[in-house]
C-alpha cells in the first residue's frame, strides 16, 4: 500500500489554523481550490485528511475509511501513521458483535451526517483507539450509496475534543471533499474513457490491416472474439496492440 502523507504546519502556510468568522470563509475557499486542483480521486482523498487535520477546531489526526454493507471497512487515505495504525484492518464485525452488543458507530452514518465519539463511551463499537493515544473522533460521512459509506474521521488526544464548531466546520469542509471527489471520479473516468477508445482504434487498424476488412468488420470480429473468450473489449484490444507494436 502506498505511503501517505504527514501533515506539516508549512504545507498550508496560507490557510488560518482553525480559522472562524470571515477567515473561514477565506479559509474553505482556499480549501476548495486545493481540493479541486487534484489530479485524481487518490490524491483528492490525501489532500482532505491533510486539510482536515488543519482546519477543524481540536483535529489532530484524520483518514477516510469507506464502508462496505457488512462492516467490512477499509481505510483509503490517513494524515500520519499513527492513525494508520489506529484504523489498520481488524476484524470490526467479530469485535462488535461477540457480546451480542450493538453494532461499531460507524452503521450510524448510514442515517446521520455525523457521529462524535469520545474516550470512556460505554456504546460497544463506540471505542476511540485509546492504545494510540486517540481520546475522542468526529466521523462525518462523506457520501453515501446503497452498498457503501465513505467516511472522514477527526482524531484527537484529547477526550471530548470536538464541540459545536468542529462539527459545523466538518459538514462545510465535508460537502467540499464530496464535490471535489466526484469531480476527479468523472474525470477519471473520462480519461480512462478515452484511452479505452484510442485501444479499440488501434485494435481495428491492425485486423483492418492484417484481414483486409473494412472498420466495421474489424469492430464486429472484436467484440464476437471478446464474447467468446469471455475477456473485457478494452483489454482484449490492449493485448492485440500490445502484439503487434508499431514498426
Amino acid at each position: 500500500m502506498p505511503k501517505r502523507f504527514v501533515v506539516t504546519a508549512s504545507e498550508f502556510s496560507g490557510l488560518p489554523r482553525f480559522p472562524v468568522g470571515f477567515e473561514l470563509a477565506e479559509a474553505l475557499t482556499a480549501a476548495a481550490q486545493q481540493l479541486h486542483e487534484t489530479i485524481s480521486p487518490a490524491n483528492t482523498l490525501d489532500t482532505a485528511v491533510r486539510l482536515a487535520v488543519h482546519l477543524l477546531p481540536g483535529a489532530e489526526h484524520a483518514a477516510i475509511s469507506v464502508i462496505e454493507r457488512g462492516d467490512l471497512r477499509r481505510t483509503v487515505a490517513w494524515s500520519d501513521e499513527v492513525v494508520r495504525a489506529a484504523e489498520s484492518p481488524r476484524d470490526d464485525r467479530d469485535d462488535a458483535h461477540a457480546d451480542g452488543s450493538r453494532p461499531p458507530y460507524w452503521t450510524r452514518l448510514w442515517n446521520a451526517p455525523v457521529v462524535h465519539l469520545a474516550d470512556g463511551d460505554a456504546e460497544a463499537g463506540a471505542a476511540v483507539p485509546a492504545a494510540f493515544g486517540l481520546r475522542s473522533a468526529l466521523a462525518l460521512r462523506l457520501r453515501a450509496d446503497r452498498r457503501s459509506l465513505t467516511v472522514l474521521t477527526a482524531y484527537a488526544r484529547k477526550p471530548r475534543a470536538f464541540g459545536d464548531d468542529a462539527t459545523r466546520i466538518g459538514r462545510l469542509f465535508t460537502a467540499h471533499v464530496s464535490i471535489a471527489l466526484d469531480s476527479a471520479t468523472v474525470r477519471e473516468q473520462l480519461t480512462q474513457a478515452m484511452h479505452t477508445r484510442d485501444l479499440i482504434g488501434q485494435a481495428t487498424g491492425i485486423l483492418m490491416e492484417r484481414l483486409d476488412i473494412d472498420a466495421a468488420e474489424a469492430f464486429e470480429s472484436l467484440v464476437r472474439a471478446s464474447q467468446r473468450e469471455n475477456i473485457k473489449l478494452r483489454d482484449l484490444a490492449r493485448r492485440l496492440v500490445e502484439a503487434h507494436p508499431p514498426r
